[in-house]
């Protein structure tokens, strides 16, 4: 059992847990719990290593998935309670984390779907969109310039797994003008020039949106040809940036008809199971 916060690999942990230049430099990131366990391994993401309690040994998830690693040929590791609680980065530490290299998913040769998003700096906001764009079905997520690091802990945890699924990049401005040069490009913003509704989300579309505080910059306002926005009540000025996406990435998800056949099949299994 691992007891000392000395050791080589929980001085690691803590390293990726609290610096971005510690997980670029090692190629690694940190996930917590059994669920994002449960998706690298779904996921075919193979841990350098994994830390774990004795406590956590009680769920039978838990116990599954260490054996799955185990079986795989993945070190385990058992440490004690404080040490867990030093490596953690939540409040409440799940007894199970892995050290696994930082995902690199492609995306396809053509995308037709594309999310950039400009400046958005709260980790939570983004891990909740990386997560909702892979729900509504984006082919690809470009972060510019200003966005926060999606490897960061928050990010991980909020996007529940979204990282090891759904290709994202950090990009320049002027590669993201090149990456969606030909595509129909709609800016997010609340006084947009025409209701979200009303325009074609078909075909090759890309949709910019701007961070919390600021909104968009000059950059990603140069990059657009038609600002779109969300009808709200009398009085309210905003949605939080997490949510206006979402409500704009289903619209779009729901004129591409992208999930017709899943929703009519999901619908008849219901019915019958009635």
């Amino acid at each position: 059992m691992i007891t000392s916060l000395r050791n080589e690999k929980v001085r690691l942990v803590r390293a990726l847990q609290t610096r971005r230049k510690a997980r670029l430099r090692e190629g690694c990131l940190v996930v917590e719990g059994v669920r994002l366990g449960e998706e690298a391994l779904r996921a075919g993401v193979l841990p350098r290593f994994v830390l774990h309690t004795a406590a956590s040994r009680a769920n039978e998830r838990a116990t599954a998935l260490i054996t799955a690693w185990t079986e795989k040929g993945v070190p385990c590791y058992e440490v004690s309670a404080e040490v867990m609680e030093a490596c953690s980065a939540t409040e409440t530490p799940p007894g199970v984390l892995a050290v696994v290299p930082i995902p690199s998913t492609p995306p396809p040769a053509e995308p037709t779907f594309v999310l950039v998003l400009d400046r958005v700096r709260d980790p939570g906001n983004l891990g909740t969109i990386l997560r909702t764009a892979l729900a509504a079905g984006v082919d690809w997520v470009v972060l510019a310039p200003g966005t926060v690091d999606p490897t960061n802990p928050k990010v991980v945890r909020a996007g529940a797994g979204a990282h090891f699924r759904l290709p994202f990049a950090r990009l320049g401005w002027k590669a993201i003008g090149r990456a969606v040069a030909g595509y129909r490009i709609y800016l997010a913003a609340a006084r947009g020039e025409r209701p979200y509704t009303e325009v074609d989300w078909s075909g090759r579309v890309a949709l910019v949106v701007g961070g919390e505080a600021a909104g968009a910059g000059e950059q990603a306002r140069a990059l657009a040809e038609t600002t779109v926005f969300i009808p709200m009540a009398p009085g309210v000025e905003s949605l939080n940036v997490a949510v206006a996406t979402g409500v704009l990435l289903f619209e779009a998800a729901r004129q591409r008809g992208a999930y017709a056949g899943e929703t009519a099949a999901s619908h008849e299994t219901d019915v019958r199971g009635r």
